[in-house]
């Protein structure tokens, strides 16, 4: 048997011949021990037999030689080998006769095995069947037979075993499964494979205990025929619970209906839909989805077509919604499938009202905008579109073609001519074939600029909008020239400039900013940080304000004040500087080189200094004299009155004289000390205006009666003018009394011998105004400047001079009322000195200098 011998085990077609050949070598191995062992025995017989009679016999034939043991020993062995030999000689006689008998025999049963070999190998190759064998070991795959060619079936072993190449999907996978659990489970199986030629098969599949063996056979036309109805029934039956699975899960409902109308099969959709527990439930039930109305017009639309399909309304859950039917009739039955709309519906009135709401945004865009269909048909324009290029509304209206637009455009000449018109009309329309955005540059003939953007639809149109870009480019092109020329100037100015950006870097500066302050001239192209221009110039300054101005720059200042100040160099330079907050964070920094202007200002602040001491002296001993000089010169006044007196005794006419003349001196001199207080009082801010109601009249007759002895005594006439005079306005009447003798005395000063002063006052549009003219010789332009400075006394033709105060003290007076005094002169045309007089004084305020 096989499995005595393992190693055989595998070996089916000669296991008999190989059994029968073993237990015959087995046998003769088995004589051939025996027979040799036989002939050791006999000859070790012999040789003991024959060792004892040796001495024996030499005693008995009286030989005269003598034998030791020795001799006697190598006879013996002698004549053992001798036996021993001739014993082997007669066994291997024997031994060869029997095994000629038995390779006899074992070549007759060979020629037998080799004739059942040869009849197995005929059956299992017929055209009929093929097996494949796996043997238990691992070993290669063995394959036996073959199959028809009608099947298909291919005869090369790798292409074979690859079911899947000639066997139908469904059969190559079941036959798949059917190997792995046999071999890895010993689980037999019958099945029918089908090729891809359509052609049946029998499949079979056992296990031994060493081999797992596959049988394919090719069948007979009647089993064939069956064969085919199974797998079509397989099929079928396969089909059919797919689509039965596919429509139970589907969430539309869906219904089969036998010929008398009665429900049959519904899906679980169905079931939700009526409320029913299970989709068998409401078929059982004959539960209905769709109202009898609905169901009568199904039926009587079957008597016309077999397929119903519209859009209906039924009540599922409470609420009523829209369902798209599809109802199909048939003899035997019919079937329907219903889907719920209700929320496309809602859906599509919503894209249609956000489709009317774009149209309406884009209706407002300055941006021209067409859209065009699949089959470049315009399907929508905007005004923007429509006024871009002065198109009719009906043309545009008409749902022209693409090309047809474009040609219209070249016609009326609203684009400019292509060398190659075909060539470019076709690259623009490639768009319609295209999957990213293309951009195009029109220059038009006049003179716009437009950019064109197809921007391709996935419903296969195109957007096209038409950009005018040529007030844009303008403004770029006027905006880089500004940019050049700012750049220009700011290269070109004396004044530092750095801007910094937010992170802190310089962002722009000019050649002057690297010059003040010694900074390499690569300093933007390195983008160098505030930080590291801080350490470098903090060794020029005296006093850095390196840090307040990094502070500026990289701090949280919510309010981002713009501040100013002044540094000085340990060079000499004095910059004054100023920090600007620009928008987007950035910061700028101006710096003027104004080391000339300090320089000049400090000492003109020095030289003020001096004369601000050397007036406060003046005004000191101004003070200090007037005061002083006052009260004796009262008393010489009072004295001198007393000593004219009759009372006071007589006085010879010499001392008559001499009295009148101290007196009249006493007088003047008061009056320059009066002056003198007067203008002191003004300076220091502390006079005050007694306001009050001024009659013109009075008051010119009192400053006239005040110059009458003067007047008298140069034989000088007084005219007054006062007949377009107001009757009286607002003002101190003291003070403008005084002014008014202030200028009468000037005149008489002036005025020629027997000559006539004019002293007038009228009403003006802007107060009153009053006018003192004498006919002197006037004023040359060089005194006109400096006529009212205090202490510079002018003889140019008077009489007499004087201390220098009287047209200071009008002027001083004339201001405090808000009023203003011109002199109108010319070399002999006399003098006129015009003061006017707000109705109301505007208020008291300190007279200049």
């Amino acid at each position: 048997m096989q499995g005595d011998n393992p190693l055989l085990a595998g070996k089916a077609g000669t296991g008999l011949s190989r059994d029968s050949e073993d237990g015959g070598a087995i046998r003769r191995r088995g004589r051939f021990r025996l027979d040799r062992t036989l002939a050791v025995l006999l000859g070790a017989t012999a040789m003991s037999a024959s060792l004892p009679l040796m001495p024996a016999l030499a005693q008995s034939k009286g030989m005269a030689f003598s034998v030791n043991t020795v001799e006697v020993i190598q006879l013996a062995v002698f004549v053992g080998v001798m036996g021993a030999a001739l014993i082997s000689a007669i066994v291997m006689i024997r031994e060869r006769a029997r095994t000629a008998a038995e390779n006899t025999e074992l070549r007759a049963r060979v020629a037998d095995l080799n004739a059942s070999v040869q009849r197995s190998d005929a059956l299992l190759n017929l055209r009929d069947q093929r097996l494949v064998v796996w043997a238990s070991d691992r070993q290669k795959t063995d394959l036996v037979g073959a199959l028809p060619a009608e099947t298909g079936a291919p005869d090369d072993r790798a292409a074979f075993l690859a079911f899947g190449r000639w066997l139908m999907p469904r059969s190559a996978a079941a036959l798949d499964h059917a190997i792995i659990a046999l071999r890895e489970k010993a689980v037999p199986f019958d099945l029918t494979a089908e090729t891809n030629t359509g052609v049946p098969l029998e499949v079979q599949g056992r296990k031994t205990a060493s081999h797992v063996i596959v049988r394919f056979t090719s069948l007979s036309e009647n089993l064939r025929v069956q064969a085919r109805l199974r797998l079509e029934n397989q099929r079928l039956a396969a089909d059919y619970d797919i689509m039965i699975g596919l429509l139970d899960a589907l969430k539309m409902p869906f219904w089969l209906r036998s010929a008398d109308g009665r429900l049959k099969w519904v899906n679980r959709a169905y079931a939700e839909a009526v409320e029913s527990p299970s989709g068998g439930d409401a078929a059982r039930d004959n539960k209905e989805f769709l109202g009898t109305i609905t169901r009568e017009s199904i039926a009587a639309h079957h008597e016309k077509n077999r397929v119903f399909d519209q859009t209906v309304s039924t009540v599922v859950a409470g609420d009523r919604r829209v369902f798209a039917v599809t109802d199909f009739s048939a003899g035997e039955g019919s079937a329907g499938l219903a889907s719920d709309v209700s929320a496309v519906q809602t859906v599509r009135e919503e894209f249609e009202r956000m489709v009317r709401s774009h149209a309406d945004t884009l209706d407002q865009l300055t941006t021209a905008v067409a859209i065009f269909d699949t089959k470049e048909k315009l399907r929508f324009f905007n005004q923007a579109f429509q006024k871009l290029w002065g198109l009719e509304a009906n043309f545009l209206e008409s749902a022209p073609d693409n090309a047809l637009l474009l040609d219209r455009l070249r016609s009326d000449g609203k684009i400019a001519e292509q060398p190659e018109w075909r060539r470019w009309k076709e690259n623009l329309l490639d768009a319609y074939r295209a999957v990213d955005s293309q951009e195009h540059w029109w220059h038009l003939p006049d003179g716009r600029t437009i950019r064109v953007v197809a921007n391709p639809q996935r419903n296969g149109g195109v957007t096209w909008i038409f950009e005018n870009l040529t007030e844009r480019m303008n403004l770029e092109s006027r905006y880089n020239t500004a940019v050049r020329v700012q750049g220009e100037t700011l290269d070109n100015l004396a004044e530092g400039v750095a801007v910094f950006g937010p992170d802190g870097r310089i962002r722009l500066a000019n050649p002057a900013f690297a010059t003040l302050w010694k900074l390499p001239a690569d300093i933007v192209a390195q983008k160098m940080h505030i930080s590291a221009i801080q350490v470098w110039c903090d060794a020029l300054a005296v006093a850095s304000p390196w840090r307040e101005f990094s502070a500026a720059v990289t701090g949280f200042d919510d309010e981002r004040r713009d501040r100013h100040g002044q540094a000085e160099l340990k060079s000499g330079v004095v910059l004054r500087y100023a920090i600007i907050h620009l928008p987007n964070g950035q910061v700028m920094m101006t710096f003027v080189d104004v080391t000339d202007s300090v320089n000049v200002e400090r000492a003109l602040l020095d030289k003020n200094d001096a004369l601000q001491k050397a007036d406060q002296l003046k005004n000191d001993f101004v003070q200090h004299v007037s005061y002083e000089l006052r009260s004796p010169l009262t008393n010489i006044i009072g004295f001198t009155e007393l000593l004219s007196l009759p009372a006071t005794g007589p006085l010879s006419p010499r001392q008559r004289e001499y009295v009148e003349h101290i007196g009249s001196s006493s007088a003047v001199l008061l009056t320059v000390v009066n002056d003198i207080l007067d203008l002191a009082t003004v300076d220091a801010g502390i006079m005050e205006l007694e306001i009050s109601e001024v009659r013109v009249d009075r008051t010119v007759a009192a400053a006239a009666e005040l110059i009458a002895d003067r007047l008298e005594e140069h034989s000088i006439k007084l005219a007054i003018d006062t007949a377009r005079a107001p009757a009286s306005f607002h003002g101190d009447e003291t003070r403008i009394r005084q002014i008014l003798y202030n200028l009468l005395s000037n005149a008489v000063n002036y005025a020629p011998e027997a000559s006539t002063i004019m002293l007038a006052c009228r009403r003006t549009d802007s107060g009153v105004e009053f006018s003192v003219h004498d006919d002197g010789p006037g004023m040359a332009p060089e005194i006109l400047d400096t006529v009212f400075r205090r202490f510079e006394p002018r003889i140019n033709g008077g009489r007499r001079r004087g201390a220098g105060l009287g047209l200071s003290i009008v002027k001083s007076f004339v201001e405090l009322h808000g009023g203003t005094v011109r002199i109108e002169t010319g070399t002999g045309a006399g003098t006129t000195v015009v003061c006017l007089f707000p109705f109301v004084p505007s208020g008291v305020r300190a007279a200049a200098e």
